[in-house]
């Protein structure tokens, strides 16, 4: 388990991380979101000791990284996958840190086949792509078996394959009760990955909480009814408090948007004015537009804007 308490980073007159507390629970993969600049990298460096907090702790199963003896063992990261010596063969890289943290030569060559290296175990790191430079990366996480994992970004460079291969991985990870934490900026990532988000903006925390509840709180949650007489059911709504508006994303007229009230109501509404209903379905709000709408303001760059 990863417990982020009151965590403080400041550079001068920066602070890249503030008061910032979490849990990362077993059994779970626990997205790790934020805008880019919110401070993501600089507390996956203070959880693993690379950076010194200014205030606060990180602990992992109770412990400062820097007190756990085993190394690999305990914790396994990816956080910068171009930072390996491009000159070193990919077997001769993991079997450097096999040998420094007392892992069996066994282990680089069960982890190289898990990652789909085998066949390039030989070659240069120097020539590998990103994408294989990530799944080497990857390796040298799982190198130690360790209970507690993270990566930073971990899919940057994958094709397709590969990312559905990495997150296949990460739930299997996660089902086999190790404590699985990704960051990443990419809202569609998290909700094919992730059971839980810690979201952050400028350092701060903005939610931690499941998927459904971060979404939810994005406040895009609607109702699409199609009907016969849309004048007559929006007065209905209408009187109702919600809110309705004609869907001009959906062929054929009749169709509306409904905020305000559950599918459930806009049924029963219908169902007591004899409103006949073509199509009642429920849209739930997309993880990608409850971050934006809910980072807007914490975000330290903004697609068009000058400077």
């Amino acid at each position: 388990m990863i417990e982020v308490d009151q965590l403080t980073k400041r550079y001068g007159a920066v602070t890249a991380v503030k008061d910032l507390t979490f849990t990362v629970r077993p059994g779970h993969v626990t997205g790790f979101l934020g805008p880019n600049g919110a401070g993501k990298s600089t507390t996956l460096r203070m959880i693993l000791g690379l950076n010194r907090p200014t205030a606060g702790s990180a602990t992992i199963d109770g412990r400062p990284f820097a007190r756990h003896r085993a190394g690999l063992r305990q914790v396994g990261a990816l956080l910068d996958a171009g930072d390996v010596h491009g000159g070193r063969t990919a077997a001769a890289h993991l079997h450097a840190l096999a040998r420094a943290n007392g892992l069996s030569r066994r282990r680089v060559a069960a982890v190289l086949e898990e990652v789909g290296l085998a066949r390039v175990a030989r070659r240069r790191i120097g020539g590998f792509s990103l994408g294989m430079r990530q799944r080497l990366g990857i390796a040298a996480a799982l190198l130690g078996d360790p209970p507690v994992l993270l990566f930073d970004e971990p899919i940057n460079g994958l094709d397709p394959e590969g990312v559905r291969w990495v997150r296949g991985l990460f739930r299997r990870l996660a089902a086999e009760g190790r404590s699985v934490l990704v960051s990443s900026h990419l809202m569609s990532e998290m909700e094919n990955t992730a059971d839980r988000l810690v979201v952050i903006g400028r350092g701060e925390l903005i939610a931690e909480e499941s998927l459904a509840e971060f979404a939810a709180r994005g406040g895009g949650a609607s109702v699409t009814v199609r009907t016969p007489d849309p004048v007559e059911l929006a007065a209905v709504l209408a009187m109702e408090g919600a809110h309705a508006q004609p869907d001009v994303r959906l062929d054929g007229g009749g169709a509306l948007t409904v905020t305000g009230l559950s599918a459930a109501r806009v049924g029963e509404l219908a169902h007591q004015r004899r409103i006949m209903l073509h199509e009642l379905t429920p849209r739930t709000a997309s993880l990608e537009q409850a971050f934006m709408e809910l980072t807007a303001d914490r975000a330290d760059h903004l697609a068009g804007e000058r400077r």
